[in-house]
């Protein structure tokens, strides 16, 4: 069962949630490889419609792996750095990448 720890992020999460879905994975690889982009770039880039970039991208904030700031009316999306899993997720796609 997950609960969610003091930063409001989920614990008990398994890998598999994460890495079960191709689109989600792309993402990951490529906020990874980027630093940060908004959903119309990331829809772009991995040739996936606006509405499955959102969903995946609401999972993936909700779990803490990623996090948004706010321009105006526009959402930028990139790794939480401050959340360990998702360090360690980015530097795997990194390594992984380089090889």
């Amino acid at each position: 069962m997950n609960k969610q720890n003091q930063n409001g992020n989920l614990t008990g999460l398994a890998i598999e949630d994460v890495l079960s879905s191709k689109g989600r994975v792309r993402i990951l690889k490529l906020l990874a490889e980027l630093g940060e982009l908004n959903i119309s770039a990331i829809s772009r880039t991995i040739n996936l419609n606006h509405t499955a970039v959102k969903d995946h991208l609401k999972f993936l904030t909700e779990v803490g792996l990623i996090r948004e700031k706010k321009f105006g009316r526009i959402l930028i999306y990139q790794f939480d750095e401050n959340n360990v899993l998702a360090h360690s997720l980015k530097q795997l796609f990194r390594i992984w990448e380089r090889n």
